[in-house]
């Protein structure tokens, strides 16, 4: 049996295929060989990018939005993600940047603009972090110019669990959904059970 994706990944997926677009999971990527600062004790073990969405219709940034999934339950705080970065703190384990390494460190940042150039023909896009709740201000993330800059100038926004749902649910029919998620929102959508929005 196949491993079932991230709930995260999951509401993703349905939220861009409600949305119009075609999707692509864990697509991998690593810096090239022969970047200079590639170092191959550090840098031979693929990243992946959990999802990709792709909208045959749509032009300019959002025909391609290129997801991130950070499903930390106690949610995303992106003033305090952002001073971790700048000095190099431990979160989680580890060192801040490595859960952003593709917004943080230029040899990761161009793999990962080619990887979404290969898998999609095109390297603008938006790139989304999709959390399960944000704690403070989201526009704080979104305007850090340093994360735009090192992913080619592509906007930077952030998309929260609830969003996504009350987004779904919003487009609900009775016609069978067509993931396992989408057929979970209907049931609980018959149900009587709903996110209400805020």
């Amino acid at each position: 049996m196949a491993t079932k994706e991230d709930i995260l990944e999951q509401i993703v997926e349905e939220y861009l295929v409600h949305k119009g677009y075609f999707v692509q999971h864990n697509i991998k990527f690593l810096p090239r060989k022969d970047h200079p600062d590639y170092i191959q004790n550090k840098d031979s073990n693929h990243s992946d990018i959990d999802v990709i969405g792709y909208h045959p219709t749509l032009e300019g940034d959002r025909k391609v939005l290129v997801v991130s999934c950070k499903s930390w339950q106690s949610g995303f705080r992106p003033a305090s993600e952002i001073d971790a970065i700048e000095n190099d703190k431990t979160k989680r384990g580890r060192k801040a940047w490595q859960a952003f390494r593709e917004l943080t460190v230029p040899k990761w940042s161009e793999a990962f603009v080619t990887a979404v150039r290969e898998a999609t023909g095109t390297d603008r896009f938006t790139y989304v972090l999709a959390v399960a709740k944000v704690v403070g201000d989201k526009a704080v993330w979104e305007s850090h110019s340093p994360f735009s800059e090192a992913i080619g100038g592509n906007p930077v926004t952030i998309l929260t669990f609830r969003d996504m749902v009350l987004e779904i649910q919003s487009r609900l029919t009775t016609t069978l959904a067509a993931t396992e998620v989408g057929r979970m929102l209907q049931m609980f959508h018959a149900a009587g059970i709903h996110v209400e929005a805020d």
